[in-house]
């Protein structure tokens, strides 16, 4: 069986870190997320979609994301049931992050980077160090191959 969820939007409100009375930190927040489509003569639609994280990832979203952030979101999709105030029984649907990632320019006042729930050390610090540069135009470091004899695998 295969749950897997992708989805990229910008944050509709800044996310609030709480914890549980085990002292887990966790957040939801809501992503605005348009739609890749739009009938001809309407305006492109927008989903509201909820996204709870857990522990260190949780942390690293309220520490660096703010209302109106782009944001890649890769998760799980989890569906719970509850009973409302009226007591209508109600089903809900979020996605359970497990990577959460920078996905606007740092023009747009942003520093890039990213976070894997699965890795125990915080990536963003790695991300401020500016990308190597390379020339285009010169082939002077390739080699050329001539035969299957001369490829390593």
């Amino acid at each position: 069986m295969l749950n897997v969820a992708a989805i990229m939007g910008r944050l509709v409100a800044d996310p609030e870190l709480r914890h549980t009375p085990n002292d887990i930190a966790v957040t939801t927040f809501t992503l605005a997320v348009d739609r890749s489509y739009a009938r001809a003569g309407t305006e492109r639609q927008t989903d509201f979609i909820d996204v709870v994280a857990w522990r260190q990832t949780a942390e690293f979203v309220c520490k660096y994301f703010s209302k109106g952030r782009m944001m890649a979101v890769t998760g799980s999709i989890q569906t719970r049931n509850y009973e409302d105030k009226q007591g209508n029984k109600r089903k809900a649907f979020e996605i359970v992050a497990s990577d959460v990632s920078f996905a606007d320019s740092k023009r747009d006042g942003a520093a890039s980077g990213s976070y894997d729930a699965m890795s125990s050390a915080s990536k963003p610090a790695a991300f401020n160090e500016p990308a190597p540069v390379y020339s285009s135009g010169s082939t002077e470091d390739f080699e050329e191959i001539l035969g299957d004899e001369d490829l390593p695998f």
